[in-house]
C-alpha cells in the first residue's frame, strides 16, 4: 500500500483514532495526540490541508517503532 497523497491532519488524526488517540491539546496549527496502548505515546500533527509526504512518512515512522509494527501493517490498520 503507497502512502496517501492528500491526507489532511483532520484525517490523520481521525485515522490514528483507530490506535486509540485522541487530541491533548492544541497549539496553533498543530495537534496533539496521546494514547495509553503500548504505553503513554504522543505525536504532534500539523493542522494543515494537505500533509507534506516526508512529515507523513515520519509520523508514520515514529507510529511503527512505538506500536512495533511494520509499515504496511500499520497502514492497513489506518487507511482501511
Amino acid at each position: 500500500m503507497r502512502l496517501p497523497r492528500d491526507l489532511s491532519g483532520d484525517e490523520l488524526a481521525a485515522c490514528l483514532g483507530r490506535l486509540g488517540y485522541q487530541a491533548s491539546r492544541q497549539t496553533g496549527s498543530h495537534v496533539r495526540l496521546t494514547t495509553v496502548l503500548n504505553g503513554e505515546h504522543h505525536v504532534t500533527i500539523p493542522h494543515h490541508e494537505a500533509l507534506r509526504v516526508g512529515t507523513l512518512a515520519s509520523l508514520l515512522a515514529e507510529l511503527e517503532r512505538h506500536h512495533h509494527l511494520d509499515r504496511q501493517r500499520l497502514l492497513a490498520l489506518l487507511f482501511t
